[in-house]
């Protein structure tokens, strides 16, 4: 049976306001779900990170620098985040991501923006180090997966991208972006940052 859901404009607003996602995309998902907002903005993201798919081969040269100063003024962050056009640059959605992503960086421990940007010596130090840590007479497949479970677990700490984001721990820092990303349907990248720490 067809929808007679006629959705208002302070529903489509709204919906807009929540995913960043254009008036007419957000009045077809709430017509598809019937009103139900929740499943709506489920829809949009699919949709999104679809569109976000197709476009992976694009160039992501728009984007902007954002700041954060920690309280105090003892630690501060610049971070560039890239998108494909100026009209997402402006978006509030985008703005609060990179926001979002330069408070995470002062917050945390932040190295490495990817594993890409791990040196590999860096990487061969530690695979030696936690090959020191793997209890004696286990076979080469099971110590090698120790080693690698350890050297992961090192990537979650060290490596932006990988940590659980700061204020919300079920998802990452690379999750987070991905996610903006299919909600505004365009690709999105960190390209990099400097941090600033008072004495350092």
């Amino acid at each position: 049976m067809q929808t007679t859901y006629k959705p208002t404009a302070d529903d489509v607003r709204r919906l807009r306001e929540d995913t960043g996602a254009g008036m007419i995309d957000c009045r077809n998902a709430l017509v598809k779900c019937d009103g139900d907002f929740a499943r709506a903005k489920a829809v949009l993201q699919e949709q999104g990170q679809a569109k976000a798919e197709k476009k992976a081969e694009r160039a992501a040269n728009e984007g902007l620098v954002g700041s954060y100063i920690h309280t105090g003024g003892k630690v501060g962050v610049l971070v560039e985040i890239n998108c494909e056009t100026d009209f997402v640059a402006r978006n509030d959605k985008f703005k609060e991501l990179v926001r979002d992503v330069a408070m995470h960086i002062a917050a945390m421990p932040s190295e490495y923006l990817n594993r890409e940007a791990v040196p590999e010596e860096k990487i061969a130090e530690l695979k030696v180090e936690f090959e020191k840590q793997v209890p004696p007479g286990k076979p080469p497949a099971v110590a090698e997966k120790i080693i690698e479970g350890k050297l992961n677990k090192w990537f979650e700490d060290h490596v932006v991208l990988e940590q659980s984001f700061v204020k919300d721990d079920s998802v990452t820092v690379g999750e987070l972006v991905n996610g903006v990303s299919g909600v505004l349907g365009e690709k999105m990248s960190v390209r990099r940052f400097a941090k600033f720490a008072l004495g350092e």
